[in-house]
């Protein structure tokens, strides 16, 4: 029997009540997704990645949001499976973004089989979830040459790796921040490089994109 998280039902309540701002769509994935100052310098540091390769990429896109970043993407990867746990939001970005290298799945990363890829990204996805998530998520991910994460850190000295409850907020108001090669976690990598830092305005910490090679 699989855990009963309450990720889904709280994730679907964040759409719902727009707890993370208003946008243009029926579904908003937050200022983070959205702010030029925050999302410029990452596609740029993303798509030199995935252009390094001559053979394209197969990317998993997990807690692809509302698609506003995903979808500046596609054409660095050679094929993009992007995933959520919200089934309306899966359905949504069905029908408005439609290509040949494009797919969407609905599935609980943290209980679910994830998709077959070469990198997988979790873009301020994991900075969300328990502990007890983050450790099932960073299990399946092995089988991937590489990961991108994106985590949003206190701007100093922090402990790592507090235990929050699954939901909108992140570990910033425990002065914390996931940091997964620390312990509980101690995620085992060959390589490891940092691709952008980002202060958030108003001390509102640093977003961090860290590149890790897996395999």
């Amino acid at each position: 029997m699989k855990k009963p998280w309450p990720t889904k039902a709280a994730m679907e309540q964040v759409y719902c009540m727009r707890l993370w701002g208003r946008g243009e769509t029926d579904f908003y994935s937050g200022n983070g997704s959205h702010d030029d100052a925050l999302v410029q310098p990452y596609l740029e540091v993303v798509r030199n990645f995935l252009n390094s390769f001559s053979r394209g990429l197969r990317v998993c896109d997990l807690g692809c949001g509302d698609f506003n970043i995903g979808r500046q993407l596609l054409d660095h990867a050679l094929h993009y499976i992007a995933v959520d746990i919200v089934p309306a939001l899966i359905n949504y970005n069905k029908v408005h973004f439609q290509f040949d290298n494009l797919e969407f799945r609905y599935l609980n990363i943290a209980t679910d089989e994830l998709p077959e890829g070469d990198v997988v990204i979790l873009r301020q996805v994991l900075q969300h979830l328990s502990n007890d998530e983050v450790q099932s998520v960073l299990n399946k991910i092995n089988s991937f040459r590489y990961l991108i994460l994106t985590e949003h850190h206190p701007e100093y000295h922090f402990t790592p790796n507090a235990d929050i409850i699954s939901g909108q907020g992140i570990r910033l108001n425990k002065n914390s921040g996931l940091v997964i090669e620390q312990p509980p976690f101690n995620f085992r990598f060959r390589d490891r490089t940092e691709l952008l830092s980002i202060k958030v305005p108003e001390g509102k910490g640093v977003i961090k994109t860290m590149l890790y090679k897996i395999q």
